[in-house]
C-alpha cells in the first residue's frame, strides 16, 4: 500500500511569512518519512468548512505550489487532486503537466476532474457552464492529453478545445507518460472516462465504504466492457486523518487494511495537523512501515 499526503490548507500559525518555510518542513518531511505521493487542491477559494476554515481563508494556486514541491523533493510523486478542466485552457495545462514532469525529473501525475466549486468560479470570474458541459470538456482535455502524449506534434478539434499545431517538446519524462488521474465516482461518465483514458481513478473515504466498493466494481463494469485489465488502473483514495483528534495508530491501520480488501492500492490523507509535524513523525515510525505489505 502506497501512502500520500494532500495538503489542502495553507492557514498555519504566524500567518503568510510562515507558508513558504512551512511547506518546506512539510514536504521534505514526509519525503524522509517515506510518504510515496504529495497533492494539492485546485482551488482559489479555501472549501468552506474544511477544517473550520472559512472561504477567505489562505489558498494557493496548486501548480505553482507544486513546482515548489519540485525543487524540494526527489522521490515523492506531485500531482494535483484534481485540477479543475474550467481553469486552464487544455493546451496550456499540458504545458504546465510537461513542465512539472521534467522538472520534477518524472515525478507528475495529471490528476483532473469536471470541477464543482460553483461558487468559487463566480467569484473569481471564471465561467462555468452546465455539468455536461463540463464533463464534455473533461473529456476533451483527456483526449488531448492521449493525443499528445503519443508523439512529438499534434492536431487536435474536440467538442469544446482545438490546438492545431500543439507540441509536444521537451517531452515529459514519465514513460510512456505522466500517469492521468480521474477524480470522482459518477458511474456513468467519471468511472467510464477513467476505464477509457486514466491510469489512476481517485475516490474519497467520504462517499462510504459501500460506495467505495460500489464505485470500483463499476469501474471493473466498464473496463470488462472495453477490453481492458481493470488490474492496469490504480485506484486511489482520498481520506482524512487528525492523529490529534479521534484518530489513532490502531484505527488508521485498520482503516488502510480495510481499504487494501476493497482493492486500493494507493491511500492519499487530509491531516490537519499536519504543519505540527507531529503526524508526519507516527507515521513514519508506526503506521508506514506496517502497510508496506499490504
Amino acid at each position: 500500500m502506497h501512502i500520500g499526503l494532500q495538503i489542502p490548507s495553507f492557514k498555519y500559525p504566524g500567518g503568510t511569512a510562515v507558508i513558504r518555510p512551512k511547506l518546506k518542513e512539510i514536504v521534505t518531511t514526509a519525503e524522509e518519512a517515506g510518504f510515496y505521493s504529495l497533492w494539492v487542491m485546485d482551488h482559489y477559494y479555501q472549501i468552506k468548512g474544511l477544517f473550520g476554515e472559512a472561504y477567505t481563508d489562505p489558498m494557493m494556486e496548486s501548480y505553482t505550489t507544486l513546482g515548489y514541491f519540485a525543487g524540494l523533493t526527489e522521490k515523492a510523486y506531485l500531482g494535483v487532486l484534481v485540477t479543475g478542466v474550467i481553469y486552464r485552457h487544455p493546451s496550456v495545462l499540458m504545458k504546465m503537466v510537461n513542465t512539472l514532469d521534467i522538472l520534477s525529473g518524472g515525478r507528475a501525475y495529471l490528476g483532473i476532474g469536471a470541477a464543482w466549486y460553483e461558487e468559487e468560479a463566480i467569484g473569481f470570474g471564471i465561467p462555468y457552464p452546465s455539468t455536461s458541459e463540463r464533463f464534455e470538456q473533461l473529456e476533451d482535455n483527456l483526449q488531448l492529453a492521449k493525443a499528445l502524449w503519443a508523439g512529438d506534434e499534434t492536431s487536435f478539434t474536440g467538442k469544446h478545445f482545438s490546438a492545431p499545431a500543439i507540441t509536444n517538446n521537451p517531452r515529459p519524462l514519465s514513460s510512456p507518460h505522466p500517469r492521468i488521474m480521474i477524480g470522482g465516482t459518477g458511474p456513468n461518465k467519471t468511472l467510464r472516462m477513467v476505464a477509457q483514458y486514466a491510469d489512476a481513478c481517485n475516490i474519497g473515504e467520504w462517499v462510504g465504504a459501500a460506495n467505495m466498493q460500489k464505485a470500483l466494481d463499476t469501474l471493473k463494469a466498464h473496463c470488462d466492457n472495453m477490453g481492458r485489465d481493470y488490474d492496469t488502473v490504480e485506484k486511489t483514495s482520498l481520506c482524512t486523518v487528525n492523529l490529534s483528534g479521534d484518530d489513532t495508530v490502531d484505527s488508521t491501520l485498520k482503516r488502510l487494511k480495510e481499504l487494501s480488501e476493497m482493492g486500493f492500492t494507493h491511500a492519499i490523507f487530509n491531516m490537519p495537523d499536519v504543519y505540527t509535524i507531529a503526524p508526519l513523525e507516527t507515521f513514519a515510525k508506526e503506521i508506514l512501515p506496517a502497510v508496506a505489505g499490504l
